[in-house]
């Protein structure tokens, strides 16, 4: 059992920590009852299959049926769809339990994957395919029609496209002055004797 005397700066830097972490996973969640709740809404509510209008032809709520994967890619049957998607949930939640504790951008990024993949499961597992609604484009050019899910995990994968590629930029920033700072002139090896 892990004991603290809480007047301590770590036991307190322990427990924000902690906090920081739970707060960044709330994205989980979030994404997953916004994802079933507009789902619930939309079958409730919308014709299949019938456009419905919200910004002219621009934006509007179509209510279909996806055996396919995320934006109608299809992958296969609805069996494998459902096996690669829970195999990325644990991968993502492997990934998550080994980030460092810094890196509360990228949890909060996975956790928004995490909990778009887990609704688009819940579907798939309850009825054998995903319901979707959101329909944009002009006209005949669509977009093929997603879910607030779908938009999670979107959101979530840009955002750590940009962290990563951040890490990558600022690994290649410290690589780089530290092989400035080991010049000929400098390096040890390049003594001369006069």
């Amino acid at each position: 059992i892990y004991q603290c005397d809480w007047s301590s700066d770590v036991c307190s830097s322990d427990l924000l920590n902690i906090m920081r972490f739970w707060i960044d996973l709330i994205w989980v969640p979030l994404a997953l009852v916004l994802d079933q709740v507009t789902k619930y809404i939309v079958v409730q509510s919308l014709p299949p299959y019938e456009p419905q209008s919200v910004m002219g032809d621009v934006i509007r709520l179509t209510y279909i049926h996806n055996r396919g994967a995320a934006f109608g890619l299809d992958l296969g049957g609805p069996v494998i769809h459902t096996v690669i998607a829970t195999a990325a949930v644990g991968l993502l939640g492997w990934m998550l339990a080994t980030l460092p504790v810094g890196a509360r951008l990228q949890r909060a990024a996975l956790a928004m994957v995490l909990g778009g993949a887990i609704g688009n499961i819940i579907d798939r597992i309850r009825i054998h395919q995903v319901i979707d609604f959101v329909d944009v484009g002009f006209g005949d050019w669509r977009w093929p029609v997603f879910n607030v899910a779908d938009s999670f995990v979107t959101v979530g994968v840009l955002l750590l496209a940009i962290t990563y590629s951040r890490v990558s930029e600022s690994d290649a920033d410290e690589e780089s002055s530290a092989q400035g700072s080991l010049t000929p002139e400098s390096s040890p090896a390049s003594g001369t004797d006069d």
